[in-house]
Parts: structure tokens; sequence; C-alpha cells
């Protein structure tokens, strides 16, 4: 007997500094739990990694988030009771799930909050629980911070979340 599909929880926002993206990232943190999924996309320099560092303040979580480009994934542990944050960059991962297997992110998910920038297409497969943040900016030649950001939850661990007070 499969479980009813759960309606994704759907909020959107516009954000119009990099000081309030990593607000953003803080009280987001503030609804995260071990075992979250959490997907960014957008654009290069739309803010994921400016909002990873806010969730990783708000997790109080060990050492500077930076972009784990290079790395491809960077483990923050917690240095109170709370989860590890895993942040992971697939952005050169060409590969779906296969790639990201090497990764051991399903053994990882249990206990820590997992944030996967560039994970569309790769990492869905994990969990039918996540949150999933789409940042859009303006492109081309332009100075703009105003970034419009949704979030969508999806599965049952988001059915009754209430994303509403992010926007607070």
């Amino acid at each position: 007997m499969e479980a009813a599909p759960h309606d994704p929880a759907e909020t959107g926002l516009t954000v119009t500094s990099p000081e309030q993206m990593r607000e953003l990232g803080r009280k987001l943190a503030k609804l995260l739990r071990a075992g979250d999924l959490v997907m960014l996309s957008g654009e290069l320099g739309a803010g994921k990694t400016t909002l990873t560092r806010g969730l990783g303040e708000g997790l109080g979580v060990r050492g500077a988030v930076t972009s784990p480009t290079f790395v491809i994934a960077r483990v923050h542990p917690s240095l109170g009771n709370g989860p590890p944050l895993v942040h992971v960059d697939a952005y050169r991962l060409g590969g779906g799930l296969d790639e990201m297997e090497d990764l051991d992110l399903d053994v990882s998910l249990g206990d820590s909050v997992i944030v996967v920038e560039w994970g569309e297409g790769k990492v869905e497969e994990l969990t039918e629980d996540r949150l999933q943040v789409q940042i859009h900016r303006a492109v081309g030649d332009t100075t703009d911070e105003v970034r419009q950001v949704t979030l969508t939850g999806r599965g049952g661990r988001w059915a009754a979340a209430d994303l509403g007070v992010l926007s607070a």
C-alpha cells in the first residue's frame, strides 16, 4: 500500500542583500532536524553558499562554511548537541545517484542535515522528504542583489511545515 502523496508546502521570499540571505539560512536552521535533505538550486552567484553559511551559523556547527566545489563534500560537526551539517556541491558530478552514492550520503542522512547545491536529478532518490530551495537572480551585467527565493517542502516531513515563518 503506497502512502498518499502530499501536496508540497511552498513559500516565496524576496531577499535584497547577502546579509538577508544569511539571515534566511539562520531562520531556516530552526526548522531543520537530523535526517533533512535540502536541495539548493540557482545560477552561479545566486547565494546558495551564503544561505548555507547562515544554516551553519543557525545549526551551530564548527568550521567556516565555504563552497565545497573542489572537495565535493564537507562535514561540519555540531558544536552542541545538534546534527552535523553535510554540505555537498554536486556541480562537477555529471551522473545521477550512482556518483552521489560514492559520497555515502544515505549513511549520513539519518543523523545529519544534508545540503546539496546543484543536486537536481542527482539526489532526489535519497528520500521523498526534502526541501527544495530555488534562488533566482537577475542575470547579465548587473550588481543587483535582489533574489527571489522559493522554498518547496516535499513529502510527509514537510506536509505540515509552516514555511511562512521564514518571511517573518
